[in-house]
């Protein structure tokens, strides 16, 4: 009897997220195609009017959003000058080889 409700469970489960799944691929089928829509209206009214058909695009500022992002990250303003002065401290090692210590040979 147990095993019995455990498969009827799992499938019952299987058919829910299923379904939800055919939900949601349903929703982004409509918004895409009411963005197409709204597109295709835009596209039409600049022909009418006679302008050119532009294509549909979100700009933004890519240094606005640095910026942002950049000033948040550090709790004190900090300049180009004190970034180039931390660079300037930098110093380059020459690589060596590894030894094992007192002479020891590897195992």
């Amino acid at each position: 009897m147990d095993h019995v409700i455990k498969t009827i469970f799992r499938l019952l489960l299987r058919a829910v997220l299923w379904l939800l799944g055919l939900v949601f691929l349903a929703s982004l089928l409509a918004a895409s195609l009411v963005v197409l829509a709204l597109w295709l209206l835009r596209a039409l009214w600049a022909r009418l009017s006679g302008r050119p058909v532009a294509p549909l695009v979100f700009r933004f500022g890519q240094q606005a959003q640095w910026h942002r992002f950049y000033r948040a990250a550090a709790p004190g303003r900090t300049t180009h000058q004190d970034v180039v002065d931390v660079e300037a401290e930098v110093v380059d090692v020459e690589p060596r080889a590894i030894r094992p210590p007192n002479g020891q040979a590897d195992r």
